[in-house]
């Protein structure tokens, strides 16, 4: 029988999807895309926002419309946050949270014997631990996402995460190595490691994100480490030092922000304050040569004035972010500051996004522009037209440029030539490694 995914959300949720899909595959079933005629269907939610939630519910249909026949399974975040919502998406067959996906197997086998609807979401466990699953295969070939963390006790007053994730669990270092020893050996250059609250790794079991970090630096054939989202008040002056020892370690840093105004971030309930965040970058810059610094910013926080507005574009500036993913604060029912006073007009938010997204992209053009004249590595990834290839640099520029030979799956020498609205363009002038893929 065949298996067609569907995933929304974050790259954790894509680690899980394929972790999943890698289960069925070893229980006798096979891949195919969506337009394949799938026997099942797996959608893999997030529950973010109530857009999330909407998103879900239109896929959920789509799905049922063009395969009325298949047998559909919901999992993730969105029946783990609101499982009463989740039972009445009645076009899905099985309803699975994220604490019990080992049981998706078996749970498939029995409908198919049955096809009685089965729904199944444990809630999450204060003293569970880190789900035990790896990935061998990624759907990128020249990178992969390694979970290594999962569960968040921030309780961000805008976020449904912590209900849906559970509390702070940590992946054991020597699994982590198994598992990236593996992708190395299938010819994976690049790891990425991803968590729900990456910068909490080992928090639960005496250990820190720079164990992880050195574990997979460790791992020959492995010749980039990528860190993806942080939470910006881990990062001590020591952690960065120590980080900054570990030359595979990609100079990107996504430091998320999601106000520049303290008095906003109080209200958010984040744990930091604008002076410390500076501070962090400053940090970085200096330990890390050409480093991107990227992050998200929300506007229209329930009470956020046009002053406060006006400290957080500012400080957007100044702080001169690579890239920024810019959005509306959306109500999200279950968290405290979906009740809050002062709601900010739709109208409103979508000014103060074209504001933001005006400045950020400003601060984006001139980091572009700051690689003109540089020679970058290139981890190569596509054929984009004859000729032209597209990879990204160690700080994540993607890079367009022509060579003489298929690169793809190599490190290559770039000389960056110019700088478009969302790329750099160059020549290849070397390859420093064979294509393994």
């Amino acid at each position: 029988m065949k298996v067609s995914t569907i995933t929304l959300g974050c790259k954790v949720n894509q680690y899980e999807t394929q972790a999943m899909l890698n289960q069925l595959l070893q229980g006798g079933f096979s891949s195919c895309q969506a337009d394949q005629s799938p026997d099942i269907i797996l959608l893999n939610s997030c529950t973010v926002t109530s857009a999330s939630d909407h998103k879900v519910r239109q896929t959920l249909r789509k799905s049922r419309r063009a395969h009325p026949h298949a047998v559909i399974v919901l999992t993730g975040c969105m029946p783990q946050a609101f499982p009463e919502l989740a039972r009445d998406l009645t076009d899905a067959d099985i309803v699975l949270g994220n604490t019990n996906r080992s049981s998706l197997l078996p749970h498939i086998l029995q409908y198919l014997s049955t096809r009685q609807r089965i729904i199944d979401i444990v809630p999450h466990d204060a003293k569970e631990s880190f789900e035990s699953m790896a990935v061998e295969n990624f759907y990128e070939r020249t990178r992969a996402f390694i979970k290594i963390q999962d569960g968040c006790n921030r309780f961000c007053s805008f976020c449904i995460i912590p209900y849906a994730r559970g509390r702070v669990r940590s992946k054991p270092l020597e699994d982590i190595t198994d598992e990236v020893t593996q992708l190395a050996q299938k010819g994976y250059r690049e790891i990425v490691l991803t968590g729900i609250n990456l910068s909490a790794y080992g928090q639960d079991t005496g250990l820190h994100l720079c164990d992880a970090v050195e574990a997979v630096c460790a791992v020959n054939g492995i010749e980039r480490v990528r860190l993806g989202s942080l939470e910006p008040e881990q990062l001590s002056r020591d952690v960065i030092d120590r980080l900054a020892k570990q030359p595979k370690l990609c100079p990107q840093f996504h430091l998320s922000l999601q106000s520049g105004c303290d008095d906003t971030l109080k209200r958010m309930n984040r744990h930091y304050t604008t002076e410390e965040y500076r501070t962090i970058v400053q940090n970085l810059r200096a330990a890390f040569e050409n480093a991107a610094i990227t992050t998200d910013i929300m506007v229209g926080f329930p009470g956020e004035t046009e002053e406060e507005f006006s400290q957080s574009l500012a400080f957007a500036e100044e702080i001169a972010f690579a890239r920024v993913h810019v959005f509306a604060y959306s109500r999200r029912p279950g968290t405290k500051a979906c009740d809050e006073p002062n709601q900010i007009p739709k109208k409103v938010k979508e000014a103060r996004s074209k504001q933001m997204l005006r400045v950020t992209n400003e601060t984006k053009q001139a980091f572009l522009k700051a690689q003109q004249g540089t020679v970058q590595a290139v981890l190569a990834e596509r054929e984009i037209k004859p000729g032209i290839y597209e990879g990204y640099t160690a700080n994540y520029t993607p890079v367009q440029f022509c060579c003489g030979q298929n690169p793809c799956g190599a490190l290559v020498q770039v000389q960056i030539t110019t700088a478009e609205e969302d790329h750099c363009c160059g020549e290849a002038v070397s390859i420093i490694t064979p294509a393994k893929l």
